[in-house]
This record gives structure tokens, C-alpha cells and sequence, in this order.
């Protein structure tokens, strides 16, 4: 590719005006989903191949040994029976074996609850929690995070405090929880880890604050395992053997786990995930609670309410998939860390070249040791704001969403692994090259 200096791979002209045809204000707070039709409608436009970046969708096959189960489920005639409202009894009895495998725990399989994805377990999770107790009606959520989780409260019109844990990690973690959580107003604390966008990872030091404050203040902890043990610099692989998975689990018993089919088996379009309620959570009552919903218990609540009228119930033929899939894997037949470990590889030849031309990574490291390399990483440049980057990337055929969009205070970008193909890393190498160089000589002449 020949390129005069200061030019770029798709013109200046072409992005800027599909940007403003598109009404998008401030670049820096493009969702995702605008962000990738920005790329698409540019890709068609230019006819240059865009390296994208920005959705965090499973970039590998399905898990064949869910597909051939869902296969054989559908074939005996499933579909044409409503599904438990509690779950496939199998699935259950999986799930909980899943968990003690895994993360080292013990929830009985009663708490591993179907859901469509750990999307609607958030959306369930979110509802019960907020009225759980009426004086507590905040959620509190330690950010960066998953930044859908908010516009499900939105819809919901419940309240959320939020932080960056940039700053405050190890044992800052403590005082600036206990900060909020002190009001005596916060019903639930939520983080996934591995973290989505940042893929810090807390300790388990960290986890052992959140839960023991969780006890102190008697809040829930909504524990977003989204991406389940993909955190590479340990082996998590061997079921039912240490190392396990960190939890909150080991420090509290008010807690939920969230474990989605989505990435670690790449089961995303049958929107299938469990969510484990701890045993002491699951059959706990709480008067308000009880005083609405008929004296349920919080477990029986977000199932036989809250699931209940969002789906009644979900998808049953993805239900023996998944069932499956953790059998298997508990049994050791399917070693699903094998499959996904690819992300690790392709972020980390990602970073090099991003390193190589004067970018950093933004939330670099955990505590005394690199961040791992898995399904995103963060990124910046020199002194360009979020929205900058994020535009300028776009001219080199390149699209990752804004760091501002998941709750973080930190300039920079997300990116996402998953669909990068082999041979767009010489691309990348040779775009962000010119991106360098251009931007060198920008700086020259500002000067």
C-alpha cells in the first residue's frame, strides 16, 4: 500500500461524513452498535478491509459437543414442551457439579437456575436484588464494566453508584467500597472478571474485601463470570482440581454467579447461562420480598417471578447443550480453555503491535504482575482523548469502541480479539505504521 504522507488508508472525508450523517455528536460516546455500522457502511464505501475490533461476539465455532446435544434433544421432540421454570433438572445437577469443579465451591444444584444468557440473569438479578430490602435501591458497580448492565437499570428506573477501580485496586479497594456502601442504600455490588473491557482480573485478597464488606453491610454480590476462566497466565483447566476460578463465593454467602454459555463455549446465539445462587441467598427471606411475592424466598422469587414473566422459562433444547457441555468438561472429555486460549495468542500479538507504535496499554496491569492476555485489552496514544483515537483509528480502517462508554476514567479504547483473522495482522502492522508516522509528522508541524 503506497501512501503519500499524511494520507490515510480510508479518506478523512468519508469517515467524518458518515459520522455526521449518522447524527453521532460526540464519537467518544458511540455505542457499539454504532460504532460497527459506522465500520461496515465505511468498509463498503472505500472498499478497504476494516479491522474490526469493536463487538465482543465469539469469534470461533460453537462447541460440538453442545451442538450434537441440542441436536439429539431436538430430534426426541423437545420443542414442543415448555421447559421447567427452575431448569432441566440435568442441566442443574451439571451446573452445580460445574461450579464445584471449576470454582472449588459448593452450591446445591436447587441455586443453578437456566437462563437466556447472563444477559437476562442481570436483568432477573437486577429486579430481585432492588427489592429485596426498600431502603436499599442503589447498585453499585465497579467499573470499567459491561456498559448494558446499565441501560437494564435505566429500563428498570433503578438507581446505580458507580467508580473506576483503576485506582483503587489492592487495598485502596476496601475504604472506597465501604465509602458507598456505608450509606446503608446499596442492594448489590456487580463486576465481571476477567473485567470486560479491561481484563484486569481481581485477586483473591480483593474478592476476600468485597465479600467480607458484602457480609457487613448485607448486600448482594453479583459475580459476572462472562468470560470463565479465561485468564491465561493460570491453568483453571484440570476439573475439580486448584487452581480454581477466583470467587467472592469463598467470602460470603450473599452472592450470585453469573456463567454464561456465550464465550468460554461459544454458545452465544442460544442465549444459554446459568445463574448459581449461594445455598444460605437461595432459600433466604426477606420481609419485602415475602410481603409482595406471596412469602417466597429470594431464590423462588427470581425464578418463579421475576424469570417467570420475563420468558416463562428458557430455550429447553439449549438447556441439554449446556447440560452437556459441563458434563463433559467436569468428566474431562472437553477441555473448553483449549479451544478459547486462541484469544490469549491473538491479544498478545495484538499488543506488540500496537506497542511497537507508540501506543500503551491502558489498564496495564494487575497489582505486581502484567495484565493477562485474553478476549480485549485497552489501548491509548501519547495525549489523545478517547474520541480522538477512537475517530483517527477509523481513518486506518481500524474500529474499537471508547473507554468512556464502560465506566472508565481513563482515556483510551476496548479491544476485542475475537474476530481477528491471520491475516490481518501484517495489515495492522503496516496501518499502524503509517498511523505513527502520520501522526509524528502531525506533531512536528504542531510544534
Amino acid at each position: 500500500m503506497e501512501q503519500k504522507q499524511g494520507t490515510t488508508p480510508i479518506p478523512r472525508s468519508v469517515v467524518d461524513g458518515l459520522i455526521a450523517k449518522m447524527g453521532i455528536q460526540d464519537f467518544a460516546k458511540a455505542t457499539i452498535r454504532e460504532v460497527k455500522q459506522v465500520a461496515a457502511m465505511a468498509e463498503k464505501e472505500s472498499g478497504v478491509e476494516f479491522i474490526k475490533m469493536e463487538m465482543g461476539i465469539p469469534g470461533l465455532p460453537a462447541a460440538e459437543v453442545g451442538v450434537k446435544a441440542q441436536i439429539k434433544a431436538l430430534q426426541d421432540g423437545i420443542a414442543h414442551s415448555y421447559p421447567d421454570i427452575q431448569g432441566y433438572p440435568e442441566l442443574k445437577r451439571q451446573a452445580s457439579r460445574f461450579v464445584k469443579a471449576f470454582i472449588g465451591v459448593d452450591i446445591a444444584a436447587e441455586g443453578c437456575v437456566p437462563v437466556c444468557g447472563s444477559m437476562q440473569g442481570t436483568f432477573a438479578s437486577f429486579l430481585t436484588c432492588s427489592q429485596a430490602c426498600r431502603e436499599k435501591d442503589t447498585v453499585l458497580f465497579i467499573d470499567p464494566g459491561f456498559p448494558v448492565q446499565k441501560m437494564q437499570l435505566q429500563v428498570q428506573g433503578v438507581k446505580y453508584e458507580t467508580f473506576d477501580v483503576y485506582d483503587y485496586r489492592g487495598d485502596k479497594l476496601r475504604a472506597k467500597l465501604e465509602s458507598y456502601m456505608a450509606k446503608g442504600n446499596i442492594c448489590a455490588i456487580v463486576y465481571s472478571n476477567p473485567n470486560n473491557p479491561s481484563w484486569v482480573c481481581l485477586t483473591e485478597s480483593e474478592l476476600r474485601t468485597i465479600g467480607e464488606l458484602a457480609t457487613k453491610y448485607d448486600c448482594i454480590v453479583m459475580e459476572d463470570l462472562a468470560y470463565f476462566a479465561m485468564d491465561f497466565r493460570e491453568d483453571l483447566s484440570v476439573p475439580f482440581e486448584p487452581p480454581y476460578q477466583p470467587t467472592v463465593a469463598r467470602y460470603t454467602d450473599n452472592y450470585m454467579l453469573l456463567i454464561s454459555g456465550s464465550k468460554a463455549f461459544s454458545y452465544a446465539g442460544e442465549r444459554i447461562g446459568v445463574v448459581c445462587i449461594s445455598d444460605q441467598l437461595f432459600r433466604r427471606h426477606f420481609p419485602d420480598l415475602g410481603a409482595r411475592y406471596e412469602g417466597l424466598p429470594f431464590g423462588l422469587v427470581f425464578s418463579t417471578r421475576m424469570l417467570y414473566a420475563l420468558s416463562s422459562g428458557t430455550s429447553h433444547s439449549a438447556q441439554y447443550a449446556l447440560a452437556e457441555m459441563f458434563r463433559a468438561a467436569c468428566d474431562g472429555e472437553y477441555r473448553f480453555r483449549d479451544e478459547v486460549k486462541v484469544y490469549g495468542e491473538r491479544a498478545r500479538k495484538l499488543k506488540d503491535i500496537f506497542l511497537r507504535h507508540g501506543f500503551h496499554v491502558v489498564y496495564d496491569r494487575d497489582l505486581d504482575r502484567p495484565v493477562a492476555d485474553g478476549f480485549y485489552f485497552t489501548i491509548g496514544y501519547k495525549d489523545m482523548t478517547s474520541g480522538e483515537l477512537a475517530r483517527e483509528l477509523m481513518y486506518y480502517g481500524v474500529s474499537a469502541i471508547c473507554l468512556v462508554t464502560t465506566g472508565s476514567h481513563q482515556e483510551g479504547l476496548r479491544v476485542c480479539t475475537s474476530f481477528i483473522e491471520d491475516h490481518q495482522y501484517a495489515q495492522l502492522e503496516e496501518r499502524m505504521q503509517l498511523f505513527e508516522a502520520n501522526n509524528s509528522l502531525m506533531l512536528k508541524v504542531n510544534n
